[in-house]
């Protein structure tokens, strides 16, 4: 046979067996590879959980990458430190509870912490829809289009992700809940956008205010302050890892129970 058979038939042969033993059907599908979705995963998949992270773009680390106008370092505050730690990231301590890291270690270290983890990330993939279900109502999956698809102007239907929980980690445009509110009125969610830059209270706020929006979907880092009305921080992402890490908490506790 030759090469060029053989190349395909792997690509072939060990995707399908991803997607149908590990995505397809899962316990939870982060919607968004930047700093909260990929701290999520991490937690999660550290406690057993099968996850699973949709990107539609061909990278990952969010508005990482970008740093502060094209500056490759970001700030973090005191709190989350911990979490820098845990994933062996290096901080430079530079002011009174603030400290400055490297945009690509940040982004890559937390990519290689959610993939040594047991997370799994699938680029190119972005939500068409929601798998709704009431009584009561619920959410219990995406519906999912390759992002070319939609570029190229084609009509394509969709394919879907069964999952335990979805989590909007798609940032200032809260992608994921913005269908869920439009395709279901009935679910009375509304996505009123972020207000303008309060970086110190933005900080604290996106954390508080991270959660589930209703049974089977959750809001993390921007998102959170999409829909919540809450202020912008700019290139400061504390608050992003530490709302990853609060959902993953909300989100096991929650299947647990549910077991």
């Amino acid at each position: 046979m030759s090469l060029e058979w053989r190349i395909s038939r792997l690509i072939w042969e060990y995707t399908a067996k991803d997607w149908v033993e590990n995505i397809i059907k899962n316990d939870v599908t982060i919607v968004g590879a930047g700093p909260s979705g990929l701290t999520a995963s991490k937690y999660l998949a550290e406690k057993g959980l099968k996850t699973v992270i949709i990107e539609k773009r061909l990278s990952f680390g969010g508005g990482i990458g970008g740093g502060g106008m094209l500056l490759h370092k970001v700030v973090l505050g005191e709190e989350a430190k911990q979490i820098l730690d845990e994933m062996n990231i290096k901080a430079v301590k530079a002011d009174e509870g603030l400290y400055v890291v490297d945009t690509y270690e940040l982004m890559t270290k937390l990519a290689y912490n959610a993939i040594e983890a047991g997370a799994k990330i699938v680029y190119g993939l972005q939500v068409d829809d929601v798998i709704y279900r009431d009584d009561p109502p619920r959410i219990t999956g995406v519906v999912v289009l390759w992002s070319a698809i939609p570029l190229s102007g084609l009509h394509v239907d969709p394919l879907f992700i069964e999952s335990k929980a979805v989590v909007d980690a798609t940032g200032h445009e809260a992608q994921v809940i913005s269908i869920a509110s439009k395709k279901n009125p009935s679910l009375n969610i509304s996505v009123r956008g972020e207000r303008s830059a309060y970086a110190e209270l933005a900080e604290k706020l996106v954390v508080d205010y991270t959660g589930r929006i209703i049974p089977g979907l959750y809001a993390t880092g921007m998102a959170v302050a999409a829909i919540y009305n809450l202020p912008r921080m700019g290139p400061i992402f504390g608050g992003m890892l530490l709302s990853g890490k609060k959902i993953a908490e909300i989100i096991y506790n929650d299947i647990k129970k549910a077991q």
